[in-house]
Parts: C-alpha cells; sequence; structure tokens
C-alpha cells in the first residue's frame, strides 16, 4: 500500500513539472523595434533609457501579461521623418543592425511605429510638408521592406500623438500641421486594412487613443517649451511618456501578440 502510495506521489510531481514547463513554454519571447522620432526616442527625459515610451510599452507588457523574456531596440531619432526611415538610407541600415540583433532569437519580432508629427510641419524637418499621399508611400516601402527581410515579424502603427497649434520651434508647425498630422490617420487605417489582403496577420492599426488623451491633458502631460509663437507643447514630460507608453503597450499586445 505504502509503495503505491509513492508511486502516485511521484507521478503527481511529474505531472506537475510537466505542466509547469508546458506553461513555461507556452509564454512568448517577445522582441520589439520601436520607430520613431523625438517622441519614441525620449528627448528632454531625464532618463529615457527607463522614462522613453519604449521602455514603459515594453516592461507594462511583460509585468501585465506574463510574456516570456522581452528585448526592445529604441530606434526613435529626433526630429526624423518617413522620408529618413526610407530604404537605404543609412537610418534604415541602423534600424535593420538592430533588428537583425534580435530576429535570430526564438520568440516574436514586432515592429512598432509612431512617425508623423515631422513629415506633418510647414517646414524644416527632412521632406516636410508630407502629403498624406506621400505618407502612405513612405510607410508602405518601409513596411515591405520589413516584410521581405523579416517575413515572420508582425507590424503595428500607431497614430502620431497631438501637438499645439503654435508649435514653432526648430521647424514650422501651427495649425496646417496639426490639420496635416490628423489627415494621415485614414492613411494608417487604409495601409493595415490593404495588408489585411496582401499580408494577412502582420500589419495592424496600434493605438488611435493617445492623440484625443493628450489634446485634452497636454498641461499635465507634455512638456511646456518657448517657441517663436509662445509656450508650445509637443513632447512627452515623464507621466506623459508613462501614458503614452500604456497606450502603446495595451495595442502591441492586443493586436500582435495575443492574436
Amino acid at each position: 500500500m505504502s509503495e503505491f502510495r509513492g508511486q502516485r506521489c511521484i507521478f503527481f510531481v511529474l505531472l506537475l513539472i510537466s505542466g509547469l514547463s508546458l506553461f513555461a513554454q507556452s509564454k512568448k519571447d517577445v522582441h520589439v523595434i520601436y520607430i520613431g522620432d523625438s517622441i519614441t526616442q525620449g528627448v528632454q527625459l531625464n532618463d529615457p533609457a527607463i522614462q522613453a515610451p519604449p521602455a514603459i510599452a515594453s516592461y507594462y507588457i511583460q509585468s501585465q501579461h506574463g510574456t516570456g523574456h522581452m528585448d526592445f531596440s529604441n530606434q526613435g531619432h529626433s526630429g526624423y521623418t518617413t522620408v529618413d526611415f526610407l530604404p537605404g538610407g543609412e537610418t534604415f541600415k541602423q534600424l535593420e543592425f538592430a533588428a537583425s540583433g534580435l530576429s535570430g532569437k526564438r520568440g516574436l519580432l514586432i515592429f512598432s511605429i509612431m512617425l508623423g508629427t515631422n513629415d506633418s510641419a510647414i517646414k524644416g524637418p527632412n521632406g516636410a510638408p508630407v502629403s498624406p499621399d506621400a505618407y502612405f508611400s513612405n510607410l508602405k516601402t518601409i513596411i515591405d521592406k520589413l516584410l521581405k527581410d523579416y517575413p515572420n515579424c508582425k507590424v503595428v502603427i500607431h497614430y502620431p500623438i497631438w501637438y499645439s497649434p503654435n508649435t514653432y520651434n526648430g521647424a514650422l508647425y501651427l495649425q496646417e500641421g496639426l490639420d496635416r498630422l490628423q489627415s494621415y490617420f485614414p492613411e494608417i487605417a487604409k495601409l493595415a486594412s490593404d495588408y489585411a489582403r496582401t499580408s494577412k496577420g502582420h500589419v495592424f492599426v496600434g493605438d488611435t487613443k493617445a492623440f484625443e488623451y493628450f489634446k485634452k491633458a497636454h498641461l499635465t502631460t507634455l512638456i511646456p517649451e518657448n517657441g517663436h509663437q509662445g509656450v508650445f507643447y509637443l513632447h512627452p514630460n515623464a507621466a506623459g511618456a508613462k501614458e503614452l507608453g500604456i497606450y502603446w503597450a495595451k495595442a502591441i499586445y492586443q493586436q500582435a501578440i495575443a492574436k
């Protein structure tokens, strides 16, 4: 009888170990490359390595959803547009270098994109102003190359966030720029819809809510900066970067990981 109990105990222990092993294997390792401008980069934050939206988003995904190993690379560059990220340029080479370092690892490779702020400017950034058609074309060129080089990757495109209509620092934005920025939103939706037909399960619309959030909460979430037309609001402070990171995280998890 005692021998039977011992065998049964061993059986349950082995079953438990097996279950824990399967649970561990079921966790997805996730590797995210964040493509963007100064907002993604985390300019003006005290410690972008832990305060910028990519760091916040990655930590949130892992802590809230229990993913496996989590890697990320912040490929945000101040002042950059979709033109700067086009394949063949030095910036895209840096992006692919970072992606290649992660693509060889077990798990899911995701590209998180938020571009458009600098594209929308009246003048200043490279290629600005970028028309809605050109914005669509540039993003498609970038994504086509990513899908070619990393066929199993997923791409999540977030709407750019709000900035004040008097924004004018080294670049000129103003109301015209803000209007142009919002004209990119349908292009993102159209792009994801097109890929749903040609590359189903790979390209998704990401966050669409942060724009309105920052519009309403900019006095407490964006940094007041002195410009040529008074104090303007463009870059998130630490609290704003945290909120933006969470918006991204929720969209990335829902669109690219949970599915």
